[in-house]
């Protein structure tokens, strides 16, 4: 699960602004104190984007720089919006607007439409398909339930990219676009549909955004207004913007600068919707002076999982590729990712809920493992498998944790019960801890200390209460003194920021929606030619997508990670399916492929405006050649199995130095020479300042107090009287 949700504790608010700074890493530190001027954040998957810009917006309003409510981060998905709010409001920094753009324009559209136009706002229609297909019956088209779905797709992409009907077949010719229909049939429904929503009084979901950006031209006093409430913005998932959320960004800017943005080109995954990465890459040309910061230090995933991700993207061409980031592992090492060959689908299947039990077994939570697959179609099959080996499961995309009907039943009762108190309510009779008070209110609902057997609507309903039952827990945890009306404020708290505690049972999801989530355990299935790359990715932009969307899958993994296909689809089909390409030169017994190399790829650092760049090359093993992911092996510049030629005396001679200066300072060894930089050392024996400068480790400060000496040693001379006298207590020790 997201970072969020993983852990239901409740942590402390910093005391102070200072304090919203401690625990982040120098990158993270970098975005949360940049707070004039553009940023632009290139945030590899994993290294903690969303803790790196909650705690600027955090810092900037504990420290007095920004007036929260002058404050506006965006992003694209409620849930990411609600998670947002949830950890500014940890931090001390509630009073943030947090919002999807579709919400924060309808905010602003229902405020100034009486202003604007006159009058009420018109309706917002909640189907479009229906709509849709009433223009198809109107202009005679017959459309199938897919052509149906599809064909309000491409109305859905017309009107993000600002394209007119009459526009639209030389539009989708421009661009390439795989059409469900004939271009100007497609054309001639969106016409009819735009037709039928006027007739009716009704907006759609991508009018809002239109309508708001139409106001906004042309309506210089209420853009002034609005550039009057919001002088900072936040924009997460940059590369997921759209033309048209590119112009209404641009309107709430006005002539300013004071934006922050968030992204990574190489989880562009939404392309089909109108999303481009151009602006996030294009960031540096439109604002030159910008900082620009890349987050590379990956938090989530075994150096394992990272080794098989940045071995996907080392394949990948195309721009996006070309500013890829190489990722680097901050875990420990992991189990290898496992691959599976199975002869059909049910196989596959089966296969695969054997391993989830067995994860489970070994004491992986239920909920720490997700099962993901590229369309929707493909979940019933491992429904089914999980069922039969008794593994509850929960589908993503379905229903809101706080909008199912046993959720809010439950917190009704739970308002009930804490306004009438334990004296005046029969069920909390005796009944002291607010747990216990929770158990005896959701026991009259469903609730049981054991979950009931098989899966459906009964397991599901348990499982809703006991993620309640939970939370209370962990709430009472980190508040001993909470009473039961404290926990309905907090659940009133979540409901509004739609940060869901976690429900027990293996997750199943599409690649698309797995977006933005993590687990201990990922199972990618069906990757076979056809479903991964999708039969229908025809162009080389299309496939370079779809890999991007299986880059996305594999970095959802935490620790282990299962990768597998079948060769057929029945039992007893002809075993005609191959391999996704995507895993040739990653897969055992796979042909080697030549990974491309681009200038542009590589670590994390920062770039302060024009002209100051510092960039990184990618850390390569100095033996074999291979990309290098886990920190340790990177100050070795090679692999921990490659052979090394160690100067075992040197390093023994390094080692009782290293000791004797510690004693000297009053500090641990580490804070001399950690023991991965003084193997590195003894492996390359440098004879120059600028050789052991080169050595990850040996920062500017270390040089000019230690270099003396170590270059003395690595020469076979007794080393000088090094003065420790100075203070390097500001030192930060490498891990």
């Amino acid at each position: 699960m997201t970072a969020a949700t993983h852990s239901t504790l409740f942590p402390q608010v910093p005391d102070s602004a200072d304090a919203v700074l401690d625990g982040l890493d120098p990158e993270q530190r970098e975005v949360a104190t940049a707070l004039s001027g553009p940023v632009c954040v290139l945030a590899g998957a994993g290294t903690g984007k969303t803790r790196a810009i909650t705690h600027r917006i955090a810092y900037g309003v504990r420290s007095g720089l920004l007036q929260p409510a002058s404050v506006l981060a965006v992003t694209f998905t409620n849930r990411a919006a609600g998670e947002m709010r949830g950890r500014l409001r940890q931090l001390g920094a509630g009073g943030v607007q947090a919002r999807t753009f579709h919400s924060a324009a309808l905010r602003q559209l229902q405020y100034f439409w009486p202003k604007a136009v006159g009058g009420e706002l018109p309706r917002l229609l909640e189907r479009k398909v229906q709509v849709v297909a009433e223009a198809a019956a109107r202009c005679r088209i017959r459309l199938d339930r897919n052509e149906l779905r599809d064909v309000t797709s491409e109305i859905e992409w017309a009107k993000v990219t600002q394209t007119v009907p009459e526009d639209y077949p030389a539009a989708a010719a421009k661009t390439g676009r795989e059409v469900p229909r004939d271009p100007a049939e497609i054309a001639l429904v969106y016409g009819t549909y735009e037709q039928l929503k006027r007739e009716r009084g009704v907006i759609d979901f991508e009018d809002v955004l239109l309508l708001t950006v139409g106001v906004l031209q042309d309506r210089h006093d209420i853009a002034e207004t609005v550039r009057r409430q919001y002088h900072h913005f936040v924009v997460d998932e940059y590369q997921d913007v759209s033309p048209l959320q590119q112009r209404l960004l641009e309107l709430w800017l006005g002539d300013r600068d004071s934006l922050c943005v968030v992204g990574d080109a190489s989880q562009t995954i939404y392309s089909f919707t109108g999303a481009t990465p151009d602006h996030l890459l294009n960031f540096r040309v439109r604002h030159p002076h910008a900082t620009v910061v890349k987050l590379v230090r990956d938090y989530r995933s075994t150096p394992q999982v990272v080794h098989l991700a940045n071995g996907l993207l080392a394949q990948a061409r195309g721009r996006a590729a070309e500013h890829r980031l190489e990722l680097v592992s901050q875990r420990d090492r992991g189990p290898e990712p496992v691959y599976g060959e199975y002869a059909d689908e049910p196989a596959e299947a089966e296969g695969t809920a054997r391993r989830v039990r067995e994860l489970m077994d070994s004491g992986v939570p239920a909920s720490e493992i997700a099962i993901l697959y590229r369309v929707n179609a493909q979940s019933e099959i491992y429904e089914q498998a999980l069922a039969d080996v008794g593994v509850p499961y929960q589908l993503r995309g379905a229903e809101r944790f706080f909008e199912r009907p046993e959720v809010r039943e439950a917190g009704l009762l739970l308002r009930g019960a804490a306004r009438a108190g334990g004296h005046s309510d029969p069920q909390l009779a005796g009944v002291d801890d607010v747990p216990s008070q929770v158990r005896a209110v959701l026991g009259t609902r469903g609730w049981t200390p054991e979950p009931p057997a098989g899966s459906g609507a009964v397991r599901d309903r348990w499982e809703s209460l006991a993620a309640l039952v939970r939370l209370a827990e962990d709430f009472v945890r980190a508040r001993p003194a909470a009473t039961l009306a404290d926990l309905v404020a907090e659940l009133d708290e979540r409901a509004n920021a739609q940060h869901a505690p976690t429900v027990e049972g293996v997750t199943l999801a599409s690649l698309h929606a797995a977006k933005g989530l993590e687990w201990d355990a990922v199972f990618l299935v069906g990757l076979a030619e056809g479903m991964m790359p999708i039969t229908y990715a025809k162009t080389d932009e299309q496939v370079e997508e779809e890999r991007r969307l299986l880059y996305v899958g594999v970095t959802r993994a935490r620790v282990h990670l299962s990768l597998s296909w079948a060769l057929s689809r029945t039992p007893g089909g002809r075993p005609s399916r191959r391999p996704t390409r995507f895993l040739n030169g990653l897969r055992p017994g796979s042909a080697a492929v030549r990974p491309v190399f681009s200038a542009t790829a590589g670590q994390g650092g920062v770039e302060r405006g024009a002209g100051a760049r510092r960039r990184r090359g990618s850390a390569r093993c100095r033996v074999c050649g291979r990309t290098l992911t886990d920190a340790g092996e990177i100050k070795l510049m090679r692999c921990e199995d490659c052979p090394c030629e160690l100067d075992e005396a040197l390093h023994e001679r390094l080692r009782d130095w290293r000791a004797e200066q510690a004693r000297l300072l009053g500090q641990p060894a580490y804070c001399v020479f950690t023991d991965k930089t003084l193997l590195a050392i003894a492996e390359a024996v440098p004879g120059t300042e600028a050789e052991l400068a080169s050595i990850s480790g040996v920062g500017g400060r270390k040089l000019g107090k230690f270099g003396a000496d170590v270059l003395a040693l690595c020469a076979g001379e007794d080393p000088g009287s090094t003065d420790v006298s100075q203070d390097t207590s500001q030192e930060t020790p490498e891990k």
